[in-house]
């Protein structure tokens, strides 16, 4: 039985670029399904398609038991969505923000004003809730947004990059607030350029890369695919990164990842604990100070690595390339999007 998202065979070109290229997706009721992907992937195209912003060139597409394509209308009455900008008027305060969405899905007066005033709590805009939103930081317009798009309480919720632009602290109630939404019966559909949120939420997780589905599991399936354990090292000098690059290159069983940044080098091992301490005495002989070294299992970075080729810097950064981002937030109805 197709779960509360469910997609076959999903195409879309711009011109002479395929955005999606057969994409297949399925989210049971009740889950969280994590989209990731390179930029230009086709994740956010994927998801204005699933949204009835976009019509596929082919392909079929339901969502909460209905067909995207023939009953646009009725889907968008069940489903909210967050885009990648928060799309809030400016000129009105949040409370009258929130109240608006709710009268535009044609709640009564009363239960607008009290859901409004439940979600401004929620997400810690009660002390602002009285100020015309051009007053609000980026932080507070995008947790408004965010709010809107749960206004009705939907069955089904896309949110794409929702924690763009928040704090760690507010990053870590948002999580909080999906986590309830989906532990009371909500279907999430979400697409992120932070790892850790996918592997923080996700039941099971979608990677794409240039239009195409190229791997589906649980985090922990993932993972268990790049395989092995990672050295990480962490020198003290930049200019000894290429010292500790040769060392990992001779003593590893792939290939390195370097972030010249943080001056840390990484590679798959096997040997664990024993090969640790030949790479600890290898670089102490070449008098390269490491800050830190450990050995750790492979994060969802290194599984994005091994599928695409490229890393989170570099490909989950949200919107280029055929995907122009949501330019809208809120519900689907009433709270905006392109």
């Amino acid at each position: 039985m197709p779960g509360a998202i469910h997609a076959e065979g999903l195409v879309k070109t711009f011109g002479d670029v395929r955005a999606l290229d057969g994409v297949d997706l399925d989210v049971p009721e009740g889950t969280v399904l994590g989209l990731l992907g390179p930029n230009g992937a086709g994740k956010t195209t994927a998801v204005r398609v699933l949204t009835t912003l976009l019509r596929p060139d082919s392909g079929r597409a339901v969502v909460a038991g209905v067909d995207v394509l023939k009953n646009p209308d009725e889907v968008r009455r069940s489903i909210g969505l967050s885009g990648q900008f928060a799309a809030v008027d400016e000129y009105l305060t949040g409370r009258e923000n929130l109240r608006m969405v709710g009268q535009l899905y044609q709640m009564g007066a009363r239960a607008a004003r009290a859901r409004a005033s439940e979600l401004l709590e929620r997400f810690s805009l009660a002390e602002a809730a009285d100020r015309t939103a051009k007053t609000y930081s980026g932080g507070m317009r995008r947790r408004l947004d965010l709010a809107a798009a749960l206004v009705v309480r939907p069955p089904v919720m896309f949110m794409d990059e929702p924690t763009t632009g928040l704090d760690p602290r507010n990053r870590q109630a948002l999580w909080e607030v999906i986590q309830e939404l989906v532990a009371g019966g909500t279907t999430l559909l979400l697409t992120t350029q932070y790892l850790e949120e996918a592997d923080h939420l996700a039941h099971d997780i979608c990677v794409i890369d240039r239009g195409r589905v190229i791997a589906r599991g649980t985090s922990d399936q993932l993972k268990a695919r790049t395989g092995g354990e990672r050295v990480e090292v962490v020198v003290h000098e930049r200019e000894h990164i290429a010292a500790a690059d040769e060392v990992l290159r001779v003593l590893g069983k792939g290939e390195t990842t370097v972030q010249e940044h943080t001056r840390k080098v990484t590679v798959p091992v096997v040997g664990g604990a024993k090969l640790l301490a030949e790479v600890i005495r290898e670089l102490d002989s070449r008098g390269v100070e490491i800050d830190d070294i450990g050995l750790r299992r492979p994060t969802l970075d290194d599984v994005f690595i091994s599928l695409t080729g490229r890393g989170t810097e570099d490909g989950l950064r949200g919107g280029g390339g055929t995907e122009d981002g949501l330019r809208g937030g809120g519900g689907a109805e009433g709270g905006g999007g392109e």
